[in-house]
């Protein structure tokens, strides 16, 4: 029967049919279509693509929207460009299967490219391992939330549509049917009622019921709590990965820290290297450059790395009463300790074994210095000696084959406890004091102050020597003869001109300005009379274990290199002089309290006070670099290019990284009682305390 002779009846029951139905005929029932061909599936389709031109136009209006997607237009992309040509020639059974199984559902022929290629290859995809994921580029926590977590965003758009009307027609539907294409579930493009026009952005509504409402309300309460646990979720991840991202960053720069040290290390034995080239070429003196200005590494042994760090590792039992004064020649050499109980001993570092005594000192000792075999003490006496360490074995070898036997053990034990006693003997083997030749290896002596002599520094033939006399001398070691005299209180009295520049530098200082009670009301102010008769005495701020003393010390520490020496004096005042003409032409002021110690190099000066602080001044500005506070008055102090050593009134040995600028103490096995003096070389160190032991240390 031709189209024409249809009947109105069945035209328009075809027309009310969803356009889906049309291909019914295609698929048919399960088993026809298993069994049909793609030649009886092709002939049905022209049958009803030639029915006529209404039928036809409808079919592809329906089916344009689902062709048209970019799924099915990327699938037919990538099926003609990777399948060979022949494919076409194939058996269409697996396709026809697919299509089949797809046309029982209508809603699947929405499918993606990727699932009909699935359905297409399940066959040979089925017996194929599957493969463990490769995670090329991680998913963020955000996106994996978005992937699990219903997005507020559809839940709202979702309601939106629910609260429309049946009839209501959307934006996109509108565009689609001006273009000609009919979206799901309609059967025609929108129409215009008739009488009636549609007011400008109103949409048409229907009321919700009860349920619907409350359902609506959890759906919006349960969106509100996904995405304040998707926010919280992600702010914590972020501050986990932050937290790793400090620790990391600590890390680097401890390394960075590690590989500044150690470069100064390389910088320091460089040095060293050239230091021996010079002496071997014989470019150097004979005494070369003094220990305590240079910066060269001393050349350790290498099971000295093998020692654990920051412990104390040998011990000696050196002095009956606190240790005045130490030093060494080189890491495991000869060392020199003197003590309050007036003897001076002599340590062989590499064993810790006593080598011998240094005899002829009336009373303490009070500085020490090392160059090799060659060691000057200034003792109390106001007199200077030079000693040639060589030959303290030998001497000590003499005295004991010469040394009598007491007859009765105490009469040993009297001459051991009052070694000044003229004449007095101990037991064989020990020691003997004022003997005849009780100098042995002392070579010369130098005389001319006139009070304690409490600080010293030479280097080849040249000394200078600070006294409680308070003056600095020069001396000529070669002649044994003072060269030059320079009067601290003259340069008190008569202070250098102000620097021009307003800063700490422009007060002056006279000598009513003595005392450090000035600027410090622990200390009591001397009268002027006294300063002038040469009484000098202060008491010390409290030692961590309570004690404290009167500290007599005027001159606290002196260094010189060529014409340039440094001094520190109980006035708290670090000066600089000018040895060619004996004049202070620069004073630095800071200090609140006498000045102990101190050392400098080619930038700065580092010296310690009783007013509990290390200043490290710069020697370019002359004005104070850094300040290190401590709670206990600092009596040693001596720093290189990595660190700053101090004792500082306390039973610890502090130490200053001068590249990661942290404090830290050497406690393990340490002293009992608070730390006077030390000495140390790169990383080997020696300190005496007041508990009359002298330790050495791996730093």
């Amino acid at each position: 029967m031709p189209p024409s002779a249809v009947p109105s009846s069945s035209k328009d029951d075809r027309k009310k049919r969803q356009p889906r139905d049309a291909l019914e005929p295609i698929t048919g029932s399960s088993s026809s279509a298993a069994s049909s061909s793609s030649a009886s599936v092709g002939s049905k389709a022209r049958g009803f693509f030639g029915s006529g031109q209404d039928q036809s136009t409808k079919i592809l209006t329906d089916l344009a929207p689902m062709l048209m997607k970019p799924g099915m237009l990327e699938n037919a992309a990538n099926s003609s460009l990777s399948r060979p040509t022949n494919a076409l020639r194939r058996t269409p059974t697996k396709l026809d299967l697919s299509l089949l199984r797809l046309s029982l559902n209508p809603r699947r022929i929405s499918s993606t490219s990727t699932e009909l290629r699935a359905l297409e290859d399940a066959e040979d995809l089925l017996p194929l391992p599957i493969p463990s994921p490769i995670e090329t580029n991680p998913v963020s926590l955000l996106r994996g939330f978005q992937a699990t977590i219903p997005s507020a965003r559809e839940g709202k758009a979702k309601r939106r549509k629910k609260r429309l009307a049946e009839d209501a027609v959307g934006l996109k539907q509108i565009a689609m049917g001006e273009r000609g294409l009919l979206t799901d579930g309609s059967d025609s493009a929108p129409k215009k009622e008739k009488g009636r026009r549609r007011k400008t952005g109103t949409v048409a509504k229907r009321e919700l019921s009860r349920e619907e409402l409350l359902q609506e309300n959890d759906e919006i309460l349960a969106d509100r709590e996904n995405v304040h646990s998707l926010i919280n979720s992600e702010i914590s991840e972020v501050d986990r990965k932050i937290e790793a991202l400090r620790v990391i960053r600590k890390g680097l720069e401890d390394d960075l820290l590690r590989l500044q040290e150690e470069e100064l290390e390389l910088e320091d034995e460089l040095e060293g290297v050239n230091e021996l080239l010079s002496v071997h070429d014989r470019k150097a003196p004979a005494l070369g450059r003094s220990s305590r200005r240079k910066r060269a590494a001393a050349f350790l042994p290498s099971d000295h790395d093998d020692l654990p760090h920051g412990v104390a590792f040998m011990t000696l039992h050196a002095h009956s009463a606190p240790v005045t004064a130490l030093d060494f020649s080189e890491p495991y050499g000869t060392l020199v300790t003197a003590g309050a109980d007036d003897v001076v001993r002599v340590w062989e570092l590499s064993s810790g074994e006593e080598i011998g005594r240094l005899r002829g000192h009336q009373g303490p000792v009070k500085c020490i210095q090392i160059e090799d075999e060659i060691c000057l003490t200034g003792g109390a006496d106001g007199n200077i000696r030079l000693w040639d360490l060589r030959q303290v074995e030998a001497h000590e070898a003499a005295l004991a084959r010469d040394a009598p036997i007491p007859a009765t053990p105490a009469a040993a034990e009297a001459a051991e406890s009052d070694p000044a006693k003229p004449n007095s003997v101990v037991r064989q083997g020990g020691d003997i004091s004022n003997a005849p030749d009780a100098d042995g290896p002392c070579t010369r002596v130098l005389e001319g102050h006139t009070k304690a002599v409490t600080s010293m520094y030479f280097e080849e033939a040249c000394l200078v020597t600070g006294a409680s006399d308070k003056t600095l001398r020069q001396w000529d070691l070669t002649t044994g003869q003072c060269v030059l005299t320079m009067d601290i209180l003259w340069a008190i009295s008569h202070p250098p001109p102000a620097p021009t520049t307003a800063s700490s530098l422009s007060r002056s200082y006279s000598i009513d300005d003595f005392a450090p009670s000035t600027v410090s009301s622990y200390y009591e102010k001397p009268a002027r009379g006294d300063l002038m008769t040469g009484t000098f005495a202060v008491p010390t701020p409290p030692y961590s274990d309570g004690s404290w003393e009167m500290y007599q010390d005027f001159v606290g520490g002196v260094q010189f290199w060529a014409h340039a020496l440094v001094s520190g004096s109980g006035d708290g005042g670090v000066r600089m002089w000018d040895m060619r003409t004996g004049q202070a032409h620069r004073t630095l002021l800071g200090h609140t309290g006498p000045v102990t110690c101190l050392q400098f190099d080619e930038f700065h000066v580092v010296s310690g006070s009783l007013d509990k602080s290390v200043r490290i001044w710069d020697l370019r500005t002359g004005q104070i670099f850094d300040t290190l506070k401590f709670e206990h008055p600092v009596t040693a102090v001596q720093f290189d290019t990595r660190k700053i050593v101090a004792a500082a009134g306390d039973n610890t040995v502090k130490i200053y990284n001068r590249t990661s600028l942290q404090t830290s103490s050497l406690t393990t096995n340490g002293h009992i009682k608070p730390v006077e003096r030390l000495r140390y070389m790169d990383t080997y160190l020696v300190s005496g305390g007041k508990d009359g032991e002298v330790r050495c240390w791996a730093l």
